[in-house]
Formats: C-alpha cells, sequence, structure tokens
C-alpha cells in the first residue's frame, strides 16, 4: 500500500516558480521538481482546498500555472474537525498566531489520516525546533500526527 501524501502549497509553488538565483531556492526547486517527475508516482498525494485557494493567489499567470498543476490531484475537504485543530495548534503555541493557515495545513493533513505532509515552509511546519510542540499537541488531541517532511527526504535510495 502507498503512503499518503498532503502536498502543501510551498511544493507546488516550487515545481511551477521560475528557477530562483538564489542557490538553496535553486537546489529545492530542483528537488521538487525531481521529486515530482521521478517519485510521486510511488505515493498516493492529496491536497486541499486551501492548498487550491493559495496557488491561485497572485500573479495571474504563476497562478494559472500552479492551478494548473493541482488538476486531477485528489483534494481533502476542510472540515470542523480540522478548523478547531488548527485552532488548537495556534492556542497551545505550537504555531504563531499569523501561522494559522500553517496549522490548519498540519491539521488537514492529520485529521485526514495522511502518513506524510510535504512542504518547503521551515518556519512554520518543518521546523524542528517546533515539531515537539506540534507533535504533543496532535497527540494530546487524540491524533496520529503524519510526519512532515520535504521532498528531499522523500527521494528514496539512491542506486
Amino acid at each position: 500500500m502507498k503512503q499518503r501524501v498532503y502536498l502543501e502549497t510551498t511544493i507546488v509553488s516550487y515545481l511551477t516558480s521560475r528557477p530562483s538565483r538564489d542557490l538553496i531556492l535553486a537546489a529545492h526547486q530542483e528537488v521538487t521538481r525531481q521529486w515530482w517527475g521521478h517519485r510521486r508516482q510511488n505515493f498516493d498525494i492529496y491536497v486541499s482546498q486551501l492548498v487550491a485557494d493559495e496557488a491561485g493567489r497572485g500573479d495571474s499567470e504563476a497562478a494559472q500555472q500552479r492551478v494548473e498543476m493541482l488538476r486531477g490531484v485528489a483534494r481533502l475537504r476542510v472540515t470542523d474537525q480540522a478548523v478547531a485543530l488548527a485552532r488548537e495548534l495556534v492556542q497551545s503555541h505550537a504555531l504563531p498566531e499569523q501561522g494559522v493557515e500553517d496549522a490548519l495545513h498540519i491539521a488537514l493533513a492529520t485529521v485526514h489520516g495522511m502518513d506524510l505532509l510535504m512542504t518547503w515552509n521551515c518556519r512554520h511546519i518543518a521546523n524542528a525546533e517546533r515539531m515537539p510542540a506540534i507533535r504533543m499537541t496532535l497527540e494530546r488531541c487524540g491524533y496520529d500526527p503524519p510526519t512532515i517532511c520535504t521532498p528531499d527526504e522523500l527521494m528514496g535510495e539512491s542506486p
């Protein structure tokens, strides 16, 4: 059985954006493209309406590319349960108040039983300093947290 992966919006953004001049950002973009092209078929991929909404923001041409990339990807519903869990992540200070949408991504992946949450958002989501508080809050609320990771952590074994 394939692992279920929730893609947070940064993944879609990195897939469709012009190559960055920033070396680290360019490397993240390339790893994301390699994962999408060579590894995604090994996983069941999901996004949410939140991802679709965020992808549709900003420059209209870039937004159109992001929205097109999401065509055919399974969507998870934003439920009252996920909204309440996101609120708890912020109220418990696992995430800051300005990270409410990030909390909702974590909550959606959790409530829908995703195995993995893939993101390049290392400020609020894939942040080793925040992960213990995130995990503790999710477990205290009765959930089995997804593993939060970046695409380079899912590239598989090298030949």
